[in-house]
């Protein structure tokens, strides 16, 4: 187990902290559309200011890549984190230079100030050392809530802590803590369900699960790219053509380790994918001409029950059709309402399969949802992620 030091590990009255957040969220309008991040932060940042903390919270918003873009400035997320907190959070325009350090050399115990998008800056994902010591210099100490942005070695993720001492917040914290007991006490039997597009965007984590999971549950665009490496033809179905021979060598590793991977015996397949349009349900040997692949049918998310029935554990990352579009919807939501009836310990991997689950009105009753996309697949590959390393040993 990962072991940091975190910010209920010290006395933090008076101290003036820098606290990464990830609130990049999506916006509507000048207004935030969805706060499940902001929401997740609440825990830390009420923690530091209950105990006297002088808080001063940074993040990035969208991909402005170095220029000061007006839709993206963070005054929508200041605004919700007010309504959220109930105690006003005020925004100033700068995130590094004289303003700040004078706002923030007048602030008082438990004040909470909120800079701009630390991504006006082209030096803050270059992780410059100059922008780094010059961020870090008005605070005593630096605070990571941020894993979502973990796997980045950006100047507000790691850079900072080069200059001031680095703690987890209470959400780093409990991402370090759950992701972890997946890989290293997990429950048996326990189940790994994988969807999204691309087998290339996870291999080494099917490669990590076919090592340590009992079994392994493929659906999604990546389950078409194992289907047509078995040799099916499916049709027009999206699949990664220079992926076959990974496929091939990954069914393979199936067949001779711990694990046993589960293909869809039958598939959603369409002709036009839009809203509401036809549809049948097909076999893979009988998929050709137009008809292509969006999501798994229903012998396969009822057999996907089954076996989550009877699992202790299941971690979960990506949808296993094309959630955003119904009908082709079904296989994701069946297969989530299933894990939310069982009684086995359940973590979800982040990204849109976070949406999904908030759609379904089925997030409460998850064991853990991480808030990191990337980040959580690369702590589950078991890479190094430098928003981690960056924090104080335990």
């Amino acid at each position: 187990m990962i072991r940091k030091k975190s910010i209920e590990d010290i006395d933090l009255k008076g101290k003036k902290i820098l606290m990464r957040v990830d609130f990049n969220v999506p916006l509507d309008n000048g207004n935030v559309r969805d706060d499940t991040r902001i929401r997740a932060a609440l825990p830390t940042i009420e923690f530091l200011l209950k105990n006297g903390a002088r808080l001063v919270l940074v993040s990035h918003l969208g991909r402005p890549k170095g220029e000061k873009t007006p839709e993206l400035k963070l005054d929508p997320v200041a605004k919700r984190l007010t309504e959220l907190l109930g105690k006003r959070v005020e925004k100033i325009d700068y995130t590094i230079g004289p303003e700040v350090e004078a706002r923030v050399a007048s602030m008082n115990d438990g004040d909470i100030l909120m800079l701009e998008n630390v991504r006006f800056y082209r030096e803050e994902e270059d992780n410059d050392s100059d922008f780094a010591r010059t961020l870090a210099k008005p605070y005593d100490l630096f605070v990571n809530d941020a894993f979502g942005t973990a796997h980045r070695a950006h100047a507000s993720t790691a850079g900072v802590a080069e200059y001031i001492p680095a703690l987890a917040g209470l959400l780093m914290k409990k991402e370090i803590e759950e992701l972890s007991r997946c890989l290293e006490e997990p429950g048996r039997p326990l189940t790994a369900i994988l969807g999204g597009a691309k087998v290339s965007d996870k291999i080494n984590v099917i490669r990590r699960f076919l090592e340590l999971a009992d079994n392994l549950l493929v659906g999604g665009g990546m389950a078409n790219t194992f289907l047509v490496a078995a040799g099916y033809n499916l049709g027009a179905s999206y699949h990664e053509q220079e992926q076959l021979s990974l496929a091939s060598d990954l069914i393979a590793t199936s067949k001779i380790s711990r694990c046993r991977m589960v293909l869809p015996s039958d598939l959603v397949v369409t002709e036009d994918l839009k809203q509401n349009s036809n549809y049948k349900v097909l076999a893979p040997e009988e998929i050709n001409g137009n008809w292509k692949a969006v999501d798994i049918g229903p012998k396969t998310f009822t057999m996907f029950g089954s076996i989550i029935k009877e699992s202790s554990m299941i971690v979960w990352n990506g949808p296993l059709g094309v959630f955003e579009v119904p009908p082709f919807d079904r296989g994701t939501a069946e297969v989530a309402a299933a894990i939310a009836e069982s009684s086995a310990y359940s973590v979800i991997g982040g990204g849109d399969l976070v949406a999904a689950l908030e759609k379904l009105k089925l997030s409460d009753q998850i064991d853990f949802i991480s808030t990191g996309g990337g980040a959580t697949l690369e702590f589950w590959e078991g890479k190094e992620l430098p928003g981690i390393t960056a924090l104080k040993d335990k």
